[in-house]
């Protein structure tokens, strides 16, 4: 995907703090977890429950935040920790966890909704746009190597990277239907009744960057999510993720995601904020 029209403006690239941003992936992915085989339609639910839990998704992320921030490539740092983590709640999709105990991994030219749910440190990390977009595709890459898998890692980057650079709304629809070629035009309304469990980024990212075009805050966005159903956890992920980067995350979300992550997550975040 070639770089395209954002407005260049100055950024800071001071990366301390930005990682506390992931949080927004991670949050999603707790909050829909317990819904992934078990969708609901009603927006009043608790957000956060005994049944709740961070999934491969999580481990994921920041597979691909700790590759970044250590300078090691995707692929090795993906290894290290979904290995570290073999039994995550939720499980690995068939393909991914033959690719993680493989001997040899190889790309397996898959377009699942894996690489748009672990790309938001990149959208985070990076400073232009240029970047951002070629990091999604070798994050993605590692594994999805299919263009519409390197597309949902792209077009999730790349509107997390628009919503924290402070585009609007109707940008962010016009940017993502012109440069990505996805239908954003149904409601979610429209889309709820007909949507199922499916794992690919055709069926996956469009819907989850509806959901943050309706929500009118982060949690909005985040029930939003949920209520549309489907892979649950992973939409949701990718929703919060670029909710995070338009509305930020209230103090309370973000101190009930820190307590439920295991030490060596939160040292993830606490290395980058010491850094």
């Amino acid at each position: 995907m070639k770089a395209l029209w954002v407005c260049s403006q100055p950024l800071n690239t001071n990366t301390k703090h930005k990682l506390h941003h992931m949080l927004g992936a991670i949050i999603g992915d707790i909050v829909g977890s317990r819904f992934e085989f078990n969708n609901t339609s009603d927006f009043d639910f608790e957000l956060f429950t005994s049944a709740c839990d961070y999934t491969d998704d999580s481990i994921c992320t920041f597979a691909v935040a700790d590759a970044i921030l250590s300078g090691k490539p995707y692929g090795e740092a993906m290894l290290a920790w979904c290995r570290r983590y073999p039994h995550p709640m939720g499980s690995y999709g068939g393909g991914f966890a033959r690719w993680i105990h493989s001997a040899h991994p190889v790309p397996y030219n898959r377009f699942g909704n894996g690489s748009a749910m672990r790309v938001s440190a990149v959208g985070w990390l990076f400073d232009t746009e240029e970047e951002v977009l070629e990091q999604a595709r070798q994050s993605a890459e590692i594994t999805h190597n299919h263009p519409e898998g390197i597309k949902g890692a792209q077009a999730t980057a790349a509107v997390i990277f628009l919503a924290r650079t402070g585009h609007s709304k109707d940008f962010i629809r016009a940017y993502v239907e012109e440069q990505f070629h996805y239908d954003l035009s149904r409601t979610c309304d429209e889309i709820r009744p007909g949507y199922r469990h499916v794992e690919s980024c055709q069926e996956t990212v469009p819907e989850a960057i509806t959901a943050f075009l309706e929500g009118e805050s982060f949690e909005d966005v985040i029930r939003t999510a949920v209520s549309l159903g489907g892979d649950c956890d992973t939409l949701t992920a990718i929703a919060g993720s670029i909710a995070e980067g338009f509305y930020g995350v209230p103090d309370f979300l973000k101190k009930e995601c820190f307590r439920r992550l295991p030490q060596d997550l939160r040292a993830v975040l606490q290395h980058f904020n010491n850094n």
